[in-house]
């Protein structure tokens, strides 16, 4: 009976030591960490399109503040980033825009990068994974400079093709 009893007491104390060791291995309190080494690398600007870009005040902050980003490490400095990425957006779609991209291309771009920001921003603010959004926005960012190649490089007269005469 006495050899019952002490099985019985130690199955408990493992038991138990168990149950309270598998709790605090399911925590919630896990840091999620930016990794910026999978963040992709920024799409080149070809010299024509760059001349102009140059002149558009908006963007030259905008790519600013993407530098910024780039040289975030950490949740922190992701954060900050965000926040003035957003600033600057807004600040761009507020400038004014050289003629040649002044289209319909290159604002639809700024909009997609713009919902990209507020996803990233929303995942910092709910602490869930932060750099998959971060790469989906940046990759929006890079379709927006080769959309600036694009424009630059286009060979087509529009004036050519929607003249009937």
């Amino acid at each position: 009976m006495r050899k019952l009893f002490y099985l019985l007491i130690f199955g408990a104390i493992f038991v138990g030591c168990r149950q309270q060791q598998d709790a605090s291995s399911n925590g919630t309190n896990e840091e999620l960490d930016f990794n910026y080494q999978k963040l992709p690398n920024r799409a080149t600007i070809n010299p024509e399109a760059l001349a102009i870009v140059e002149q558009w005040k908006g963007f030259i902050k905008f790519n600013e503040s993407m530098d910024a980003l780039y040289r975030a490490t950490n949740n922190e400095d992701l954060i900050l980033a965000i926040d003035d990425l957003i600033e600057k957006e807004k600040f761009l779609s507020e400038s004014d825009y050289p003629e040649i991209f002044n289209t319909f291309q290159i604002k639809s771009r700024q909009q997609v990068i713009r919902t990209y920001l507020y996803k990233v921003k929303s995942h910092i603010l709910e602490n869930q994974e932060t750099t998959q959004p971060t790469v989906e926005m940046l990759e929006a960012y890079n379709a927006l400079r080769k959309q600036l190649n694009i424009i630059v490089n286009s060979q087509l007269d529009k004036k050519l093709i929607l003249d009937e005469e």
